[in-house]
């Protein structure tokens, strides 16, 4: 194994010599065009990838904040790339001049998630998949979940219920998987479940990894993780499609999916989207969750006022129920 890493450490070494030229020339070409935040782009190529990847990641980029202020450039996995470090900056890309900017990633995380996941993309494409994608995750959709989830709910908090310490973000992550599996396909059986969680978790673990193909490395586990993911999606997706259960979940939603020449989604693509939401979804609600349970927790008065809230909408939707049923009577 250390022959094959020095091996690799020398091809980059080579590589990133070869392309110095180019590189410098590119540089003086962009310095004429375009105005870049502070920082240092690093070795050619590789750029400052080894730098964040010998130390924890969050001492690499607060170092950088330290030096250069809350934006800053450098270039990581061969990419070069703009950190933004505060709320302020974030806003500033996200909310007020989106329109200015393009996402991008490096091709090493396109692998893992899948091309044809949507936020590889924009136009017609971007378009379509998002709405699939808001359908599936409307209120009206999720209202019909509730009780299914109000059960993995329960069922989470009585794991914990025999004293042990547990990481309260890690634990939101799981219940935002087992949710997310559901408003995807539905009910499962318990062994694709299973084999999805396993394989979705080596996966995320080799996401933000140095992404080098040697077998043993995170990474490599992660792309073979994936492989397996495709091979679980498609035969849920073939067991739909004999059964001609196509519900209204996302999985229902990209199998019904039909463009304007009437073409449907590739098995590749159907798989990439729910590998894709799945991704974008999880850590997003583990974290909000997270905080709501942190404010709950710390403050009870907030508290009491949410379950006096609770109360009072479950005392009006019986007083609903009962005017409707009255209601249906008089008719």
């Amino acid at each position: 194994m250390k022959l094959f890493t020095t091996i690799f450490y020398l091809i980059m070494f080579l590589a990133s010599l070869l392309s110095y030229c180019l590189f410098k020339k590119d540089k003086r070409r962009h310095k004429q065009t375009a105005r870049l935040p502070p920082g240092s782009m690093g070795w050619p190529c590789i750029g400052e990838t080894l730098q964040m990847y010998s130390q924890d990641p969050n001492i690499f980029f607060a170092s950088k904040q330290k030096r250069y202020g809350d934006i800053f450039k450098t270039r990581i996995l061969g990419y070069p790339c703009v950190m933004l470090a505060s709320p302020e900056a974030a806003r500033f890309v996200l909310v007020t001049h989106p329109h200015l900017f393009k996402p991008t990633y490096p091709k090493s995380k396109e692998n893992l998630i899948g091309p044809s996941a949507l936020f590889f993309h924009q136009g017609n494409y971007h378009a379509r998949m998002r709405k699939l994608v808001q359908t599936s995750f409307s209120p009206e959709a999720s209202r019909k979940l509730i009780t299914d989830i109000e059960n993995i709910a329960i069922s989470s908090l009585e794991s914990w219920s025999n004293g042990q310490v547990i990481n309260t973000f890690l634990q939101m992550k799981k219940f935002a998987f087992e949710v997310g599996v559901l408003s995807i396909f539905g009910h499962l059986e318990k062994k694709y479940t299973q084999e999805l969680k396993e394989n979705y978790s080596i996966l995320e673990k080799g996401y933000n990894c140095f992404p080098t193909s040697l077998p043993g490395t995170a990474y490599h586990k992660a792309l073979m993780a994936r492989r397996r993911l495709n091979r679980i999606i498609g035969e849920i997706v073939q067991e739909r499609k004999e059964k001609k259960w196509l519900a209204s979940n996302l999985l229902g939603q990209l199998l019904n999916f039909r463009d304007e020449m009437g073409n449907t989604l590739s098995d590749e693509q159907i798989s990439d989207n729910i590998i894709g939401v799945l991704f974008a979804a999880q850590d997003t609600t583990a974290s909000v969750l997270t905080w709501i349970l942190k404010y709950l927790h710390d403050d009870p008065k907030l508290l009491d006022f949410v379950k006096n809230e609770n109360e009072l909408t479950e005392e009006f939707l019986l007083v609903e129920y009962i005017m409707a049923g009255r209601a249906k009577g008089n008719m």
